[in-house]
């Protein structure tokens, strides 16, 4: 079953603003976009930052590896000029500072746990145990549309984030829906699966939704694919194009 919104905008703003940023969520708002879709993981210093590579030099300028500066270094860093100049100076934000934007405009988060490698387990248990800390009102209320959504592609970061905090609920990334994948899913009690759309069949979907999980994918930026997917069941989706695909896409 799915209980939050259908349509997130991927990673703040998709392909409108820089990817993981506030201005990100600034322009996704200013389409509409109450949910959301962004990474998270660890600098040097355990403390989460938002980024989706594990290494500087694509959305931010520098070299190296995330996990070689602490966070306070890392929140100095251009994370907006690689996009365009007019968000130059837009900087890589804290989890706890993108967590606070998106509280204060009642933004849903799926939050994705990125872990770079070796540092699995350990960002599971970091990102589930502050969420928690975050939101341990709102887990209270048992409001699912007030509690954000763990997910990853690590079973090993899904694994311990469970044991970190099992009352969040948690979703299942997989890029191919192969044999085995409820075994997966039971072993991190996964409420969703979390597939891209490119590899999704009909049959796969209403596989997913017989077994009684919440069927989300990803990255769907053309309006037909979109409506032929949610006809085949699919739950809800994030897109690129908040531009094409409106928050109140129908």
């Amino acid at each position: 079953m799915w209980n939050y919104p259908k349509f997130l905008a991927h990673r703040g703003g998709g392909k409108l603003a820089p990817e993981n940023t506030i201005a990100g969520l600034r322009c996704g708002l200013n389409h509409g976009f109450r949910a959301v879709e962004f990474d998270v993981m660890l600098a040097r210093d355990g403390v989460p930052v938002v980024m989706h590579d594990p290494y500087l030099g694509r959305t931010v300028a520098g070299a190296g590896n995330v996990f070689d500066y602490d966070a306070a270094e890392l929140v100095t860093m251009d994370a907006g000029n690689w996009f365009s100049a007019q968000f130059k100076g837009e900087t890589v934000p804290l989890f706890t500072q993108f967590v606070q934007f998106c509280k204060d405009h009642g933004i849903w988060m799926n939050i994705e746990i990125k872990p770079a490698p070796g540092f699995e387990e350990e960002t599971g248990r970091v990102v589930a145990k502050l969420t928690r800390v975050l939101f341990g009102p709102d887990i209270a209320s048992d409001d699912p549309r007030r509690i954000p959504l763990l997910s990853s592609f690590s079973p090993l970061a899904l694994a311990a984030a469970m044991q970190a905090a099992p009352d969040l609920p948690r979703a299942l990334l997989l890029d191919r829906l192969d044999d085995g994948w409820q075994a997966q899913a039971r072993a991190v009690a996964a409420v969703a699966i979390h597939t891209s759309h490119k590899h999704l069949t009909e049959v796969l979907a209403q596989q997913v939704k017989a077994a009684g999980y919440g069927l989300f994918c990803y990255t769907v930026n053309d309006p037909a694919r979109a409506r032929e997917i949610l006809g085949w069941g699919v739950d809800a989706f994030c897109t690129d194009r908040i531009d094409l695909i409106g928050a109140d896409f129908a």
